[in-house]
């Protein structure tokens, strides 16, 4: 955050001032979370029926805020009003931004890999400057504006990803942030119950080109023809990355290990190099493409790219997260969430890391697929057992299309069980598990992760695997 008096905080956000001094600086970060209240910040005050940030004014000022960012006047507390707080975040997040000329913002959207790929883009970033790309989801119309918010004058890039639940979210996510450089990765089913079809996703997700100058650039996945399209729909250059032939950054000769993790050939018009990923899965070459194709533009030479890459890690947690347990078990955590898309992702992820072991997929149901619910729930088991997954582990009623998926097939080999909650299901892995196992755990926020941390935490107090 940059330093703004509290006067230029209220002309930013539309705001009136109360019992407060106008030439007071916030100099701190801009938090809704009053835990997270240090000297010199403001704290933004959101009204709820269960919790409201009002109650907890005075203790932000307390921990040293300067000034709540709120909707009420509380006694005593110098006060930032506004008629929406959510609103007056996101303006407030534009007037720093519109103050920080060297800054260049980086968006990106996609159906699935969003959070994976801003991650991989910031630690590109980082080699280049300063870089604002924080862990995890911070994608909406809150996390969004509060994630700029923590740009500064040193900050040189600001990578934000951004998600959608229908048309005009990310169009009004842009006009928070502009970006100058738009990354869209693909066009899937995830939250198709709210969008209704692919076509429409796609309308949303082009939005992020469309918001570009004509000076600023489009990043494009050329394997998929719906981002692929959306060349037409932007002023600005636009650059292709993918396996494509015609791609401007592309990988060649892939391959993966007996970990799942790829290499491949990077190909851009300088040259070739080699890259060796540290990362699993085969969905990864494209987002480290996309990242890439960033970096490149960014200015970062081919040799250190290539280095680069094969050096990116993870960021952000329950996200194809692999580790191995004392006992010879392998755990992929990708727990944190699912969509058909991802869930194809993670099953090819695990037949590969499980290629001559025993294959386990714990999964859970996938949220917002509307009338794609059932069919999409099914084609993810049928998959699980075209892919050769040995136990399929199916957790909860709303996920029970994929067991009968799976169990559709006819000349499958393996077993699936529909188990009640995620307690069975850890059960169950107790009972079951052996040395040598490789086990998936994949659901969309329905507490799927449980089975993950369960089994993370039996590695460290001896209640593992049995010979």
């Amino acid at each position: 955050m940059i330093a703004l008096s509290l006067a230029e905080v209220a002309a930013a956000v539309e705001g009136r001032l109360v019992a407060v001094d106008p030439a007071a600086t916030v100099t701190g970060p801009v938090e809704f979370d009053s835990r997270k209240v240090g000297p010199g910040a403001l704290f933004v005050a959101f009204p709820g029926e269960k919790v409201d940030g009002h109650d907890y004014a005075a203790g932000a000022i307390s921990a040293g805020a300067v000034a709540v960012l709120g909707t009420r006047e509380v006694p005593g507390v110098p006060m930032v009003l506004v008629g929406d707080a959510l609103t007056a975040m996101g303006r407030l997040a534009r007037a720093v931004v519109d103050r920080l000329p060297g800054l260049t913002v980086i968006g990106l959207t996609g159906s699935s890999g969003k959070t994976t790929t801003k991650d991989l883009i910031g630690q590109l970033t980082a080699r280049l400057g300063s870089t604002v790309a924080p862990p995890g989801s911070f994608n909406n119309e809150l996390g969004h504006p509060y994630t700029a918010l923590q740009a500064g004058p040193d900050t040189r890039y600001l990578v934000l990803e951004k998600g959608s639940r229908g048309v005009g979210h990310v169009r009004y996510l842009c006009e928070i942030v502009p970006p100058r450089i738009s990354v869209v990765l693909n066009v899937g089913t995830s939250h198709i119950g709210e969008f209704g079809s692919q076509e429409t996703i796609a309308v949303a997700k082009g939005e992020l080109v469309e918001a570009l100058p004509p000076d600023g650039l489009a990043v494009l996945n050329a394997d998929d023809p719906r981002v692929d399209a959306m060349a037409s729909r932007t002023r600005a250059r636009v650059v292709r990355y993918g396996e494509a032939p015609d791609a401007d950054v592309r990988a060649e000769d892939v391959t993966l290990d007996d970990r799942g993790r790829p290499s491949y050939t990077l190909v851009v018009p300088e040259g070739r190099a080699p890259v060796r990923l540290g990362l699993t899965g085969r969905h990864q070459v494209s987002n480290t493409l996309a990242a890439a194709a960033v970096a490149r533009e960014l200015g970062m030479p081919l040799a250190d790219l290539a280095t680069a890459l094969g050096e990116l890690g993870l960021v952000s947690t329950r996200r194809m997260d692999v580790f191995d347990r004392p006992d010879g078990v392998t755990v992929i955590d990708d727990s944190y969430n699912a969509n058909p898309a991802s869930m194809s992702a993670a099953l090819k992820a695990l037949a590969t890391l499980g290629r001559g072991r025993r294959t386990v997929a714990v999964l859970g149901y996938m949220a917002e697929l509307g009338p794609f619910e059932r069919d999409g729930h099914a084609e993810v088991g049928q998959l699980a057992a075209e892919l050769g997954v040995d136990r399929l582990l199916v957790v909860g009623e709303p996920a029970a299309p994929i067991h009968e998926g799976a169990t559709a097939v006819g000349n499958w080999g393996g077993e699936s069980v529909l188990l009640t909650d995620q307690a069975a299901a850890v059960e169950v892995l107790r009972g079951e598990l052996r040395p040598g196992d490789v086990v998936l755990v994949k659901g969309s926020r329905y507490r799927t992760w449980e089975v993950a941390d369960a089994l993370r935490a039996d590695a460290t107090t001896g209640n593992g695997a049995t010979a």
